[in-house]
């Protein structure tokens, strides 16, 4: 138990430029008396002393600001930076190396007693506000941005932010292995994933736009009449009344012409073949 304390005094040094002295960290810290309070609270808690437990994790709340279930799994070198709001669930379980800021929530949506919190693997970077809920996963490496909400599974070694917390950046290999992204959320060459999301949509339309376009065009050209068709609508014309006979009903009256001249208007569309 004394080793793994020293560790997390050792991984809040390495972590925080602010930290000092090993001194230092030991009395003004938060996150680190909650940690005392959790590895105590654990004990109690797996021992079946349940109330003991609770109460211990209750006390370590009142004087940390930081709620962590003495049934939740912690591994080692475990960094909560300023820490107040901190929720830990009953079943969390945290990987080795990960780093919480203040505000964060590991949180259960569904009311049965199995797993029903979230899973954070090695190295995971969270940052303040954020919400990770349900029994999902955030893989190894991973960062969640502040103030994201986190609803399924993270793949290893991205960047998630909004809500509900999407991809923003694929983890580039590090020029520095030890480089510390703080917060959760590097602070160059981030893309917004909305505004990607909209430049995608506006570069379909323009897209679309030129296709009709282009087979607007087309359709003109195919209506447009040839020079031969142009040529023979030229030569046809109104008939006159009388001027032609209809063998069954005789000479061609007004109210028959008429009629003529309404087929006649309809054949002037058509081409000749």
């Amino acid at each position: 138990m004394f080793k793994k304390l020293r560790e997390d005094i050792d991984s809040i040094l390495a972590r925080d430029p602010a930290a000092r002295t090993r001194l230092e960290v030991i009395l003004c810290y938060p996150g680190f008396h909650a940690l005392l309070f959790y590895r105590v609270a654990h004990g109690a808690w797996g021992r079946g002393w349940h109330l003991l437990g609770r109460f211990l994790s209750h006390l370590g709340r009142v004087l940390s600001g930081i709620e962590i279930h003495p049934g939740a799994r912690i591994g080692r070198r475990l960094f909560v930076d300023h820490g107040m709001g901190l929720v830990i669930g009953e079943t969390a379980e945290i990987g080795d190396d990960v780093t919480l800021y203040h505000d964060v929530t590991l949180g259960g949506t569904s009311l049965n007693k199995g797993k029903r919190h979230p899973t954070l693997e090695d190295g995971v970077i969270v940052g303040a506000g954020a919400q990770i809920l349900g029994p999902v996963t955030v893989g190894a490496g991973a960062r969640v941005g502040a103030n994201a909400v986190v609803l399924t599974p993270v793949a290893p070694g991205v960047t998630v932010v909004g809500i509900p917390a999407q991809v923003a950046l694929s983890r580039a290999p590090a020029k520095d292995e030890s480089e510390f992204c703080s917060y959760g959320t590097p602070t160059r060459d981030l893309p917004d994933p909305v505004t990607r999301a909209i430049d995608g949509l506006l570069g379909e339309v323009a897209s679309l736009r030129a296709r009709v376009e282009e087979l607007e065009r087309e359709a003109q050209e195919l209506r447009a009449p040839s020079p031969v068709q142009r040529e023979g609508r030229a030569d046809r014309r109104m008939p006159a009344p009388g001027e032609y006979s209809n063998p069954w009903v005789g000479e061609i009256g007004s109210r028959d012409h008429m009629r003529n001249a309404v087929t006649f208007h309809h054949l002037q569309k058509e081409p000749r073949s």
